[in-house]
């Protein structure tokens, strides 16, 4: 059987609600977030402040410093969470196998509903469906999306990242090598700032180079170069998750003596975050809500939790966070005896868009 993949991926999704649901908000340069007068994040930002260089996670003040003129509103999770049910109940009428992948994020298997002669006839049947699922979206919930058509996951992903917003891309077998050549290496799943490093001294900035390069990638990125090369020439056999097991990597620790002292849990709060984005990398995956959780000496427990549009990998994302949270909530009143931070909403650490410079886009 030949493999139809769809990579649906809502645009800009949670201030596309906003803006929705707020007109007097659309145009403009919007920032869901803490306000910059205070010590907090941005959880997600518009277009029109992404242009700006505005990214999840990062200080509130640094995005005001970027976008003097963006409009900063605080997140409403459950109206974005109520919305995403919206979108699912829409995805589920095409009767594709689901792997929903975050809030905003799912991929669609319709191999059986679509088998042709061969695997390229079999994507061109496919688009039509793609076009009626996005225009689905668009007439019953207000919202545009991305899809990308391929036969495998990474092809998939990639395609929906490159036309957006409200772009659909489909990769056929026999292009998908020309179309990953000229992309840029840190495209490809799994490679990451260090790995992407890595591959850059020895002179693979693009897929391209990639498939070109004639060593063995083991001797540079161990035992993923395999997986690697197959990535660089569009092969993946990954197939599609559809359990609803909840996935999480935490990190905790208790105190010998119950301690309020801040420098004690920040630098404990930093190698719980260090430890937790190296798992990340290793699993070559990245995280959407980051969770604190605190006893007290009366072993009270208490957990608080704050999600971000686009998955983290980085210690230092996931230590301002945490520490974010803690601060937000005036957790640290009393000594601790215990402090923890964890992760969830765990998803491909893949960048949202590709800038590309091509012409016409491959089909």
């Amino acid at each position: 059987m030949f493999r139809v993949i769809f990579h649906l991926d809502m645009d800009a999704f949670y201030a596309s609600v906003e803006q929705r649901d707020n007109p007097s908000l659309r145009g403009k340069a919007l920032i869901v977030g803490a306000p910059p007068t205070q010590r907090g994040v941005v959880c997600a930002a518009s277009y029109e402040a992404r242009k700006f260089g505005v990214r999840s996670a990062m200080p509130s003040s640094v995005a005001k410093r970027l976008c003097p003129e963006g409009v900063f509103i605080p997140p409403r999770m459950s109206r974005y969470r109520e919305e995403s049910a919206e979108i699912m109940r829409i995805i589920a009428r095409t009767g594709a196998l689901i792997e929903q992948v975050s809030v905003d994020e799912a991929y669609l298997d319709l191999s059986a509903v679509c088998q042709q002669a061969d695997a390229d006839r079999s994507l061109l049947r496919a688009e039509p469906l793609a076009m009626q699922l996005k225009e689905d979206i668009l007439r019953e919930r207000g919202l545009t999306a991305s899809i990308g058509i391929a036969a495998n996951k990474l092809l998939a992903k990639l395609a929906s990242d490159f036309n957006k917003p409200d772009g659909l891309t489909l990769i056929a077998e026999r292009d998908k090598a020309a179309f990953l050549r000229p992309l840029p290496i840190r495209a490809i799943h799994g490679v990451g700032k260090v790995t992407e490093q890595v591959l850059n001294r020895v002179g693979i900035e693009t897929i391209g180079d990639l498939q070109d390069y004639p060593g063995d990638l083991r001797a540079l990125v161990g035992s993923f170069g395999p997986t690697l090369k197959r990535f660089g020439f569009g092969e993946d056999n990954r197939p599609l998750d559809s359990s609803d097991e909840t996935k999480s990597i935490s990190s905790e620790n208790t105190f010998l003596r119950d301690t309020d002292d801040r420098k004690v849990l920040r630098t404990c709060l930093r190698e719980q975050a260090a430890e937790i984005s190296e798992k990340l990398k290793r699993k070559r995956i990245g995280a959407q809500t980051v969770q604190v959780k605190l006893r007290y000496s009366d072993f009270t427990t208490l957990t608080r939790q704050l999600s971000v549009e686009e998955p983290i990998t980085e210690a230092a994302d996931i230590y301002r966070l945490g520490c974010h949270l803690l601060a937000r909530e005036r957790l640290v009143s009393r000594p601790l005896r215990l402090i923890g931070i964890g992760v969830c909403g765990l998803g491909e650490a893949v960048g949202k868009q590709l800038t590309l410079s091509l012409g016409e886009k491959p089909r």
